[in-house]
């Protein structure tokens, strides 16, 4: 079998399964979120005295739930204990191996734009881009403890969400002047994607592993671990939108193509943490009976409608000129298109080198090549907006073959 045959396999079941994985993590930690900021103090006497500290009714699935939160944790540690972990680890890692397989097996193709940046090899790229994903969990997680954490107590997430953020523009900005603006929006988001993995791993399922030691112990349970964990899972909600619309962005040139690229996707970000902190604080809202706090969803939708004006193109006068012919078409394919598309090793099953297969995939080519131009892939054979126009009206034609 041809390598580009099981090259698309396992780019399907790797996607498949890192969606699958991720829709697991975000769909707990978005109810978790939602049950902490949704808690009462209860006001049963038997509930005071084992030391429930918030409760929620719920009806879901034609029964209802009584969930009951402890702090800092219960007298008795009870039998059977379900861990929240899996999820998470599963995503990071189908995430990481599509990224590998997609962009580091193919760094010259998909991360690699000469355009951006001229690397001195493909392995200084792989290897940068690599940095980009891991170091930033260190810089993030030296901030939470330098200005989250004093005195025994974490807090300061004022200053700890404003330093990150200053952190993630700077990280957009670099990314975009070095690598393919489609692999830059991806490699940010893995950055992202990676410390909210990194604070499970790290943090979160380790500190609740201390507290039952302690327990088991008899020794008093320390409350710092529950703080962190609390501190840290409520970054990766706010982490979590950002990060979606960061890998979703590769399916839109329109994001990535420009040359302020890294501001679009600072901007998305932006919006998207709003969206999610207008529902967290929906959530308080509801419980504590005060007003719902709209504004940070009306400011994310802003930023959207904001971006998507920015970023429409200008009115193109209807052309008039005549009708390309078809030797003016092949002699733009033949130098721009049959690297890929040839009568050998043709790409995704598209082969051009014919009059009939350009008429096949002539809307095809329409959209890829003239509206989304996202090919050639990164632009590696240089093909000018004049021959795209020319592409454009053929197949506006009706793609005759004379």
């Amino acid at each position: 079998m041809e390598w580009s045959y099981l090259f698309d396999w396992a780019n399907l079941l790797l996607r498949w399964a890192h969606v699958i994985t991720a829709i697991a993590w975000i769909g707990s930690s978005f109810y978790f979120v939602f049950l902490d900021s949704s808690l009462t103090k209860p006001t049963a006497p038997d509930l005071q005295a084992k030391g429930v500290d918030g409760e929620l009714w719920a009806v879901h699935g034609g029964g209802f739930y009584h969930p009951q939160k402890y702090l800092v944790a219960p007298k008795a540690l009870p039998e059977k204990l379900h861990w929240f972990f899996w999820e998470s680890y599963s995503t990071w890692l189908t995430g990481f191996a599509l990224f590998t397989v997609l962009y580091l097996f193919n760094a010259d193709s998909f991360l690699i734009d000469p355009r951006v940046h001229a690397w001195s090899s493909s392995g200084a790229a792989v290897a940068a881009a690599l940095g980009f994903v891991f170091a930033f969990w260190f810089v993030y997680n030296a901030l939470c403890r330098l200005l989250g954490e004093r005195q025994g107590k974490v807090g300061g997430d004022a200053f700890v969400g404003l330093a990150v953020l200053a952190v993630v523009v700077g990280a957009s900005w670099a990314a975009c002047q070095l690598f393919a603006g489609r692999a830059a929006f991806v490699i940010v988001g893995a950055m992202l994607a990676t410390a909210m993995s990194a604070n499970v791993l790290v943090w979160i399922i380790p500190g609740q592993r201390k507290v039952i030691a302690q327990m088991k112990a008899g020794q008093p349970v320390d409350p710092i671990h529950g703080q962190r964990g609390k501190q840290r899972s409520v970054h990766n909600t706010y982490f979590t939108l950002p990060v979606l619309v960061a890998m979703l962005s590769n399916h839109y040139p329109m994001l990535y193509q420009g040359a302020h690229n890294w501001a679009v996707l600072v901007v998305l970000m932006l919006a998207g943490a709003q969206i999610r902190h207008s529902f967290v604080a929906r959530h308080k809202a509801l419980v504590q009976g005060v007003r719902v706090p709209w504004e940070f969803a009306a400011l994310g939708t802003a930023l959207l409608i904001g971006l998507a004006v920015a970023l429409a193109p200008a009115p193109q006068p209807k052309p008039i000129s005549a009708v390309p012919r078809l030797a003016e078409v092949q002699a733009v394919v033949a130098q721009r298109c049959l690297a890929c598309h040839g009568e050998q090793g043709a790409q995704k099953g598209v082969a051009l080198h014919q009059p009939a297969l350009l008429a096949q995939h002539a809307q095809a080519i329409h959209q890829q090549v003239v509206l989304a131009r996202t090919m050639p892939l990164n632009n590696a054979t240089q093909i000018t907006d004049a021959e795209r126009a020319l592409l454009g009206r053929w197949v506006a034609a009706g793609a005759p073959l004379e």
